[in-house]
């Protein structure tokens, strides 16, 4: 058991390291938009929702899993992306 929780951390900290990318990539958008209204977009939600459906069938990923957790990294990874562009614009204005 030990074994295996000792490689259930290695992959944590993997998904750490680039979940930290993806936030340094939604930080730049929150750079290059030029309004808070572009900040949500529900099309861009349900098109990276399904090809990580997509993405999560082919690599045995249960749906259940995926589709939650998505949707709970897309729902913070905006609220980050408000305040981010929220920072910037406070910088530009």
């Amino acid at each position: 058991m030990a074994e295996l929780r000792a490689a259930i951390d290695v992959l944590d900290a993997r998904l750490v390291a680039l979940l930290a990318v993806r936030q340094a990539y939604i930080e730049r958008a929150a750079q290059l938009k030029t309004g808070r209204e572009q900040v949500r977009d529900p099309a861009r939600i349900e098109d990276v929702v399904t090809k990580v459906l997509a993405e999560g069938r082919k690599a045995g990923l249960s749906p259940d899993i995926a589709e939650p957790v998505w949707r709970t990294l897309i729902d913070a990874s905006i609220r980050h992306e408000f305040e981010a562009f929220d920072q910037d614009q406070n910088k530009r204005g």
